[in-house]
């Protein structure tokens, strides 16, 4: 790829998707080098890199709000109570170094980022920089680093900020789909303290880590993993840890990390986690994010399906297994949806984006933006 038209994204689009089989990308294109910036939730500086990056790409001549929560930093261009916000997240999970290299194999660019999101900022960043200014109604971009580790620095700190919309466009991927749904997320560690006691006589001790080891297999029983793909609460274990180091010792405190995905129907379910847990075991909730759900039969998301239509893609509508940025607006009976590009392996080895679906995004974003219009 040959370096991004900072006045549209078409050209970058054009020849992203030309020349299939070249087996590396251009260095100097804007995407890849956005992709050579390990901007993860550990890389302060990084955030902040990859953030100016994509300020450069909207260019001078637009009112810049920006914001830091907790290290995390973020930014809104446009209005803070925008007709339309776009919303782009820059930051990324970990990854091997080699995976901040992009790769080009056929219609696929491979590389950290690639899928979920950066190419999407890109393009949301183009179709603001072009319609803004053209638009009869204001519209925002809003630009944020931390949707990786939460989103309450980022999205969730503007929001409680004020900042506002009639409807909200998040570019995650998607393959031109439309995410009216998404689960809720729970971030919980289920702590045991007991007493120590020498391995040999386990009965004049209490051990923690029992405690802690029963308590999730009550709640794996509880929700179990689905077989295949199903709309139910889920657990991951994340993490069992102790401070005991002797072999030939009770363990005397113990803790689990639990990673908890719910839909909308599981109510009151922290008071049923800590139930389950049952006594001598303390649930400790680190995060809480509610679900996110946008009317399906909204205006909005139907111009955004005809849209999709347009361009040769269905809009069909459809639920995300993760957690999403748009539960901080629909808290406040906003409206937000995730249409993004097509690509797969986010968060793995293989992470890539379609580039096949970039130009169909960008202009089923265009042909959305002027609907609304009318």
């Amino acid at each position: 790829m040959d370096d991004l038209d900072v006045r549209s994204l078409s050209q970058d689009v054009d020849r992203a998707t030309s020349d299939a089989g070249t087996a590396t990308a251009s260095p100097g294109s804007r995407l890849v080098r956005l992709i050579s910036v390990q901007s993860t939730a550990d890389r302060p500086d990084e955030l902040h890199r990859a953030l100016e990056m994509v300020l450069e790409l909207v260019g001078p001549g637009f009112e810049v709000r920006r914001f830091e929560s907790r290290g995390k930093p973020s930014a809104l261009v446009g209005p803070n109570n925008a007709r339309v916000v776009l919303n782009a997240h820059l930051d990324v999970v970990p990854g091997t170094p080699e995976q901040f290299t992009a790769r080009r194999d056929g219609h696929r660019l491979y590389g950290r980022g690639a899928h979920d999101m950066k190419c999407a900022a890109l393009i949301l960043a183009t179709v603001f920089r072009e319609l803004a200014p053209q638009l009869p109604y204001p519209i925002a971009l809003q630009l944020v680093t931390d949707e990786e580790v939460g989103g309450f620095d980022g999205t969730g700190h503007q929001v409680a900020q004020g900042i506002r919309a009639g409807f909200v466009v998040i570019g995650e991927q998607s393959n031109l789909r439309i995410v009216t749904e998404s689960k809720g997320i729970l971030r919980v560690r289920l702590t045991a303290t007991g007493r120590t006691a020498h391995a040999a006589y386990p009965w004049l001790g209490e051990n923690a880590l029992v405690a802690v080891v029963d308590a999730v297999q009550r709640l794996l029983e509880r929700f179990p993993v689905p077989a295949a793909e199903d709309w139910v609460t889920t657990v991951n274990v994340a993490k069992i840890e102790t401070g005991n180091e002797a072999v030939n010792m009770v363990p005397a405190d113990a803790c689990a990390w639990l990673d908890v995905r719910f839909p909308p129907t599981d109510t009151d379910l922290v008071a049923e986690l800590r139930e389950i847990a049952g006594p001598g075991v303390e649930l400790h909730v680190d995060a809480m994010g509610a679900p996110h759900h946008a009317d399906p039969a909204g205006a909005e998301v139907r111009a955004l399906q005809q849209a999709a239509a347009a361009v040769g893609y269905d809009g069909s509508l459809l639920r995300k297994h993760g957690a999403a940025d748009g539960r901080f607006y629909s808290a406040h009976g906003i409206d937000a949806v995730i249409f993004g590009p097509g690509g797969d392996g986010q968060h793995g080895p293989a992470e890539y984006v379609d580039l096949r679906t970039l130009r169909p995004h960008r202009d089923a974003l265009r042909t959305f933006l002027w609907s609304l219009a009318q």
